[in-house]
C-alpha cells in the first residue's frame, strides 16, 4: 500500500511566500475542508494517508513536497529555496526515518522538492530561483549512489520545475511548452496544456490513476481526448498560495529499506 504524508492547513497560511501570482485573501477554513477532501481522495486511490498536525508558525508547510524527496531506497531532506520555510524539515524528517534511511541536502544548496520530478530512474531537477547549483550537485551525488541520473531542467515563468511539467501517466507528461523546454522530455508522450490555463501542468499520479485540479477545465479536455481520466479534485484556495495536487503530499512506497 502506498503511504501519503501529508499535513494539516496552518491557520497562517495567509502569509504565505509567493512569487509568481498575485495576493489575495484565502478562505483557511476553506482550504482546510479541500485539503480533507484531498486526502480522502488520495485514501480513495489506496494510500494510506498520515495527517501531520498543523505548524501554525509556518504558514506554507502543508506543502510537505518542498521539504523532502522520497525514492524507493532512501529519502533526501531538502534545504528549501526559501529559508522561511527551513524549520517546517525537522518534524518531516522525524516522520520519515520510520520508513527510509536519511539524506540530507546541507548549506550552502537549496533543493525544493516541487522543483524534483521522478520518472523511473531518472530524476529531473529544475533550475529556479529555489533550488540552486550546489543542491543539484548535491542531490547528484546522493542519486547517482543510489544508481539514479540527475538531469537539471531549466524552468522560467514559474515557481517550480512540476508547475511546468509532471509526470500523469505511463510514459506521458503533461507540460506547459512557454515555461520549460520540451526537448528535456523528447522520449514521453507530452500533452500541452491549454494555453489560457498556464498554472495547469501539474498532476498527481498515484499508480495508474492522477489527481487533478478542478481549476483547469479546458485542459481537462485535452486529457480526456488523450485518454486519461483524471480524478477532479477542488485545492482553489491552496491555489491561492501557489499549491497544487503534488505540493500537499509524499507519496511513495510503504516499503520498508
Amino acid at each position: 500500500m502506498p503511504i501519503a504524508i501529508t499535513r494539516e492547513v496552518s491557520r497562517s497560511l495567509g502569509a504565505c511566500e509567493l512569487s509568481y501570482v498575485d495576493r489575495v485573501a484565502i478562505d483557511v477554513e476553506r482550504a482546510a475542508a479541500q485539503h480533507e477532501a484531498y486526502r480522502r481522495a488520495l485514501a480513495s486511490l489506496g494510500c494510506d494517508v498520515v495527517s501531520l498536525a498543523a505548524e501554525h508558525d509556518f504558514p506554507d508547510a502543508v506543502f510537505v513536497e518542498d521539504v523532502a524527496i522520497v525514492l524507493d531506497e532512501l529519502a533526501i531532506v531538502t534545504r528549501p529555496g526559501a529559508p522561511s520555510r527551513r524549520a517546517e524539515v525537522a518534524s518531516m524528517a522525524r516522520e520519515l526515518a520510520r520508513h527510509r534511511t536519511l539524506k540530507t541536502i546541507e548549506p550552502p544548496g537549496t533543493v525544493d522538492g516541487g522543483d524534483v520530478l521522478v520518472i523511473g530512474r531518472t530524476i529531473f531537477v529544475g533550475e529556479s530561483a529555489r533550488t540552486n547549483a550546489d543542491g543539484i550537485a548535491q542531490l547528484r551525488a546522493i542519486a547517482d549512489a543510489a544508481g539514479y541520473s540527475v538531469q537539471p531542467v531549466p524552468v522560467r515563468g514559474c515557481l517550480h520545475l512540476k508547475t511546468a511539467v509532471s509526470e500523469i501517466a505511463e510514459g506521458t507528461v503533461l507540460i506547459n511548452r512557454g515555461w520549460v523546454d520540451p526537448a528535456a522530455f523528447a522520449e514521453f508522450r507530452q500533452i500541452a496544456i491549454d494555453p489560457g490555463e498556464p498554472h495547469a501542468a501539474n498532476g498527481l499520479r498515484v499508480g495508474d490513476a492522477v489527481l487533478y485540479p478542478a481549476s483547469f477545465p479546458r485542459t481537462l479536455e485535452r486529457l480526456e481526448a488523450a485518454g486519461v481520466a483524471p480524478v477532479i479534485v477542488d485545492l482553489s484556495e491552496l491555489q491561492k498560495a501557489e499549491g497544487a495536487v503534488t505540493c500537499c503530499s509524499l507519496v511513495f512506497s510503504g516499503t520498508l529499506t
